[in-house]
């Protein structure tokens, strides 16, 4: 095994500055774990990329696309050993990491994200603050008015727990947290993971107070606008979507709806360059044309190869082998550390980025169009075979649209 043992110990000694650093109470009242770096041919080989949601989400329905990782079955004994070792430590990108790739870092804003999802999450609160706490992030509780949880009309009857769907938003809750720690949040939990009811609770989201941005990490085959715009077209508000996580498959709603900023997915890795960061396409990225949307502002099919809406806008980490250390239901009772992706990582990033930039006005996935040299051009890897809309290349292509963060210049 070739773990990157240093970069763990040097993470601790910073994240345990970090905790200094903010003198948050929370934070000096809780003993922070080392977190470990694995290499990813190492986490290829010893764990597989579990699927939190179902894969086939029935008709009028949406499935969250939440991925973790879990050892393999099959592996000898001593690889086994090994690949549990790694499980039960903390692995996984850090908010530092985040911040860094994507030049986030010292920015502050008093907006606030709104997060979509499907079901209950009893222990959401509580997880967050293990999270935040580890890494030394500022408190954002409830009784501090940072984070608000209410069902898909805003009320504080909140619907019946799923693991799944609370594992979604696990994710989103940290995701946001790691990449905008000043951020606040508003978790809004639709009654079930139909279009109708999670429509509902996006536009309950886009209405809350200084929301500037709303991340919906599920999604479903290709649908219309002419029948689903009424959830997701608002203005002044940026709605990001997952791509979705099975490659090259097509458009995927609310991500090809021409309101949405659609966000695609990466693997990142440390390097050697001046950023200090490298990317490719993550191979499971969603990317495709939509048969039934228009193009959004600034896209064209020139551009694109598509006559109507292709998905992506931009893109941010999603490959769950380079993914965030994310803590996580295992049960309604039961939590733990574990390494998370999917494009379900890389919107509610891409939504914090909008918060920070605080530039919402309009339909915001025009915004990239504008100033494309302000984003990382990702130019190299795939998502699947196909003439057109699976392979990076300088410029826009498909699977990460017009690149990856910089700093907010092109939000």
């Amino acid at each position: 095994m070739r773990t990157r043992i240093p970069m763990g110990l040097f993470a601790a000694i910073l994240l345990a500055a970090l905790a200094v650093g903010t003198g948050s109470a929370q934070a000096a009242h809780v003993s922070q774990r080392a977190v470990h770096h694995p290499s990813v041919s190492y986490l290829k080989s010893h764990f597989t990329a579990h699927r939190s949601c179902s894969a086939s989400p029935a008709k009028g329905s949406a499935t969250c696309g939440a991925r973790h990782l879990e050892v393999k079955s099959g592996l000898s004994a001593s690889a086994a050993k090994s690949a549990r070792k790694t499980a039960a430590a903390i692995s996984g990108l850090t908010p530092a990491n985040i911040q860094s790739a994507y030049k986030l870092s010292g920015l502050t804003t008093g907006s606030t994200v709104a997060i979509v999802d499907a079901y209950g999450y009893p222990n959401a609160a509580a997880n967050l603050a293990t999270y935040r706490a580890q890494f030394g992030l500022p408190a954002c509780t409830t009784a501090s008015g940072c984070l608000k949880i209410v069902n898909q009309t805003g009320g504080t009857t909140l619907p019946a727990f799923n693991l799944g769907w609370s594992q979604e938003q696990a994710l989103d809750l940290d995701a946001v947290s790691a990449a905008c720690p000043s951020c606040k949040i508003l978790l809004v939990q639709a009654k079930t993971a139909s279009f109708a009811n999670l429509g509902t609770a996006v536009n309950t989201a886009a209405a809350g107070a200084g929301v500037k941005a709303v991340s919906n990490s599920y999604g479903g085959g290709d649908a219309s606008d002419a029948t689903y715009a009424k959830y997701y077209q608002h203005l002044n508000v940026a709605v990001t979507a997952s791509a979705g996580d099975d490659g090259f498959q097509g458009a995927s709603y609310p991500a090809s709806s021409q309101y949405v900023t659609a966000v695609g997915g990466t693997s990142l890795t440390t390097s050697s360059s001046t950023r200090g960061w490298s990317e490719t396409v993550w191979a499971g990225t969603g990317s495709g044309c939509s048969t039934l949307n228009a193009h959004p502002n600034g896209q064209t099919t020139t551009m694109t190869g598509c006559a109507g809406r292709t998905i992506n806008d931009v893109a941010a980490v999603a490959d769950p082998n380079t993914g965030l250390a994310v803590y996580a239901p295992t049960s309604r009772t039961a939590s733990s550390w574990a390494q998370y992706g999917g494009t379900s990582l890389s919107s509610p990033i891409i939504a914090s980025v909008f918060a920070l930039s605080g530039n919402t006005s309009g339909y915001s996935n025009r915004l990239p169009y504008a100033t494309p040299s302000a984003l990382n051009d990702v130019t190299t890897g795939s998502d699947g075979t196909c003439a057109t809309f699976c392979t990076a290349k300088a410029g826009y292509d498909a699977p990460t649209g017009l690149g990856t963060p910089a700093g907010v210049g092109a939000f």
